[in-house]
Order: C-alpha cells, then sequence, then structure tokens
C-alpha cells in the first residue's frame, strides 16, 4: 500500500505543482493518471504540457483515444487503464480507500483559497486516514513545500 499525499496549494497553481510532481514519477518509472472532474481544464493541460520545451517533454495522451493503456501519463476524468502506479487527483475528482490501497501514491492536490476544494480534501484525508491509508499533508505556506503532518 503507498501513500497518499495531500498537497495545499496556497501559491502554486495546480498546473505548476502538476508538471514538477508527474516529472519525478516518471523518473521513478511509473505510469501514472491525472483525474480530474473538468474536461476543458484537463484539455488545456494537455495543451501545456505538448508546448513546453523539448527536453522537459512529459509524455501523455488525453483520455479516450486508442493508445490510453499504452500512456506514460494519461489525463481524464475517468478509470485508470494505463497499468499506473500512481494517481494525481485535481479539481475535486474522487479516488476511493481501495484504488489508494492498490497503487504506490496518491498526490491530491488542492487550492487552499477555494473553501469548496479545502472541504473536500479535508473530508478526503479523514475517509482515507480512517480506512487505515497512509496519508500525508504537504504545504508550501513557507515558500517551499514542507510535510506538515503524516498519518498511519
Amino acid at each position: 500500500m503507498g501513500v497518499v499525499m495531500f498537497y495545499h496549494l496556497t501559491r502554486s497553481s495546480a498546473e505548476e505543482t502538476l508538471v514538477a510532481l508527474l516529472d519525478r514519477a516518471l523518473r521513478q518509472g511509473w505510469r501514472v493518471m491525472v483525474r480530474g472532474t473538468d474536461r476543458a481544464g484537463l484539455e488545456r493541460l494537455d495543451e501545456r504540457l505538448w508546448q513546453g520545451p523539448e527536453e522537459a517533454f512529459l509524455p501523455h495522451g488525453l483520455q479516450g483515444g486508442p493508445h490510453d493503456a499504452a500512456q506514460p501519463v494519461l489525463i481524464g476524468t475517468g478509470e485508470i487503464v494505463n497499468d499506473a502506479k500512481g494517481l494525481f487527483v485535481i479539481d475535486g475528482a474522487d479516488v476511493t480507500v481501495a484504488e489508494a490501497r492498490g497503487l504506490e501514491r496518491v498526490w491530491l492536490l488542492f487550492d487552499g483559497g477555494d473553501g469548496a476544494q479545502l472541504s473536500d480534501a479535508r473530508g478526503k484525508w479523514k475517509a482515507l486516514t480512517d480506512a487505515g491509508v497512509p496519508a500525508q499533508y504537504w504545504s508550501e505556506e513557507t515558500g517551499r513545500w514542507e510535510k506538515k503532518v503524516e498519518k498511519n
């Protein structure tokens, strides 16, 4: 069983944080899924990843294509179909206890300035940790990411 890492965004955007974490996950040799709730936002993320510098390219695809199972980074709203070891959860998307237990890592990114996202993250923290899933809370309030709490 892996760890769910809660990233409380107060200075960086979800997109900036996501790009940095995606790079680290791929360097681990993991396939990952980015799960969101807003298809237009996910399409913007896809476009941004295509427009980045060539040396920092992150191989990826939008869910719903013919090669979903082969994507190192699959971006979508649905189930994991690319044998991912990690799941990025953005925009209040769901992650189940069973799903979290079966992955190496789950990164849950939430905007600290958005009351709905903050409340949703708190609910997910409680549900996952009450079920025995290890979790970490990370904050960037000092200007750099620091682990503030670890449970289980």
